[in-house]
């Protein structure tokens, strides 16, 4: 949810910009269940605008609505929209509405969290009832011990030993690197970038791309494979080799296998697989065989895929399996919930 918050809060400058006030909408607690788990969030501004959904869309119509009184008065409030006869979720939500206007220490604060790739968590103060509070709201929390309140016009003593509070911590967006530079590392970057994935491309340097080659991409490298920086390898980052070159691959998987990751995909068939397994042993026999467990290749899920954009959607669900520690399946086939509960409420 990193990559929405980000969102929100560039539209919120784009506002700001020319005098439109915002209200934030934040799904505080469910009770049964919903399209969208608590901790969603919509930026609503006074002309009307939308950015980010807590819900599949029918929600909004009523959270727009009842942001007017916010934007009127500046005080909080918390609404509760039933689902169960209307969008067949069977869910009540609960959705904080609160001014959002966060001063400029907030903005540089979050900006900073996201290049260096930092955790922050959200802290929503609220009741369940109906009734406008100006001890309502929310607060962000960074390392050092710095937070700030969603809106900077928020009194310090605000009293909220009383009130319910929800509890988020976002993680920083998943990180890919793609190393190549053909058509299908394109289309693997738009897709990327359409999760919110924070994408690096690296290519040779004999390769003529820019970085307006590669859609959503945030930044690209021309480096050789003996020259990658280790440093760019972190335990969450995910890469895909897809040179379309079996001696670069190689090259490129003596250095990868150095450092920890989270996931590494290779294109090609099972039969270039081995053989690249294979070299790898013999080059480097101290290598770390538990690294090998995190190779993925032929990489991506079997979704009978063909067209680079379906190769791209595969490769991205694999990825999204690993990284949240899930068994792919169809959904009709699971047992249980669809989504675990990952944020809680608790009485302050």
């Amino acid at each position: 949810m990193t990559h929405e918050f980000k969102q929100i809060i560039q539209k919120y400058q784009t506002e700001k910009q020319h005098g439109v006030k915002c209200v934030l909408a934040t799904v505080v607690f469910l009770e049964g269940s919903s399209y969208r788990r608590p901790g969603v969030r919509m930026l609503i501004t006074e002309n009307r605008e939308m950015t980010g959904a807590v819900s599949g869309g029918c929600v909004e119509k009523e959270v727009l609505k009842q942001a007017a009184s916010v934007f009127l008065t500046g005080i909080p409030k918390v609404m509760t929209y039933d689902g169960r006869y209307r969008l067949g979720c069977e869910g009540i939500l609960y959705i904080l509405l609160e001014a959002f206007n966060p001063s400029e220490e907030m903005v540089h604060a979050f900006e900073s969290c996201l290049t260096n790739r930092g955790h922050f968590q959200v802290k929503s103060y609220f009741q369940k009832n109906l009734e406008p509070d100006m001890n309502f709201g929310s607060y962000i929390f960074f390392g050092k011990g710095q937070s700030f309140p969603f809106d900077r016009n928020k009194i310090d003593q605000a009293q909220t030993e009383n009130l319910l509070h929800f509890e988020q911590s976002l993680e920083p967006a998943q990180q890919l690197i793609i190393i190549g530079a053909e058509h299908d590392a394109a289309q693997l970057t738009r897709c990327a970038s359409f999760l919110g994935w924070d994408v690096l491309v690296v290519t040779h340097p004999a390769d003529q791309q820019a970085l307006s080659d590669f859609p959503g991409a945030g930044s690209l490298i021309h480096n050789i494979p003996e020259n990658f920086p280790p440093d760019l390898l972190k335990k969450e980052t995910a890469v895909v080799l897809m040179n379309h070159n079996y001696a670069k691959d190689l090259a490129y998987l003596l250095v990868l296998l150095k450092s920890d990751f989270l996931y590494l995909g290779i294109l090609g068939p099972l039969k270039r697989r081995d053989k690249l397994l294979a070299d790898i042993l013999d080059l480097d026999p101290q290598l770390d065989i538990s690294l090998l467990d995190k190779i993925h290749a032929p990489a991506g899920i079997n979704l009978g895929s063909e067209t680079p954009q379906e190769i791209a959607v595969s490769i991205c669900s694999e990825i999204l399996a690993v990284q949240r520690n899930e068994e792919p399946c169809f959904l009709k086939n699971k047992a249980g919930s669809i989504h675990e509960n990952t944020c809680f409420i608790k009485k302050n």
